[in-house]
């Protein structure tokens, strides 16, 4: 590593698991090697000096190019990203009850007439019966504490109130369906 010209940021995870002595002996080593740029101590599973990592990677990566507009956000249609979040938040909420097999797609996206709302109109889709309960919970639960996290961030995405439809369904075995892959926008 002493011969590479990139500068390296070595992170030490799960200080939680570590005395403030232990912490700063190992660093202290670490940097003694001159071989790291920085060396950080961090836990990801309690979120500690993350933003510290964070200030030292910006530090070293020099600015590129504008390649955008400053008024563009993203290159991904409206549509994509409202989709995105509410997979987001299903996947959030539902942790390791449901594995990545759930897609959203978004029926329509349309502001009602006269009024300052926007109807969204979503379908997630799980692999299996047994999931579709565990994605809408104990008396709806589930899908309504999903449906409100998202309706918030999408209220700040598109900038207005959202009322925001969701239907569970099942679609066995898309990912194994060469057609139903292709069809939910995945290669």
């Amino acid at each position: 590593l002493k011969d590479v010209s990139t500068p390296i940021v070595l992170l030490i995870n799960k200080i939680d698991k570590l005395t403030k002595e232990e912490i700063d002996s190992l660093i202290e080593k670490f940097k003694n090697m001159d071989m790291f740029h920085d060396v950080i101590g961090i836990s990801a599973l309690n979120n500690d000096n993350i933003e510290e990592y964070i200030n030292a990677i910006k530090k070293i990566i020099p600015e590129g190019p504008q390649y955008f507009p400053d008024d563009m956000i993203t290159d991904q249609p409206e549509r994509f990203i409202v989709s995105e979040i509410i997979r987001e938040k299903a996947l959030i909420n539902l942790e390791e009850e449901i594995p990545h097999g759930i897609y959203v797609s978004i029926d329509k996206i349309k502001k009602r007439e006269g009024k300052e709302l926007i109807d969204v109109f979503a379908n997630l889709y799980c692999e299996k019966e047994s999931h579709k309960g565990m994605v809408i919970g104990k008396n709806g639960s589930m899908l309504k504490k999903i449906g409100q996290e998202a309706r918030e961030d999408i209220e700040k995405l598109l900038g207005s109130k959202v009322n925001l439809q969701i239907w569970v369904k099942v679609e066995k075995n898309w990912r194994e369906k060469a057609n139903k892959v292709k069809y939910f926008g995945y290669k």
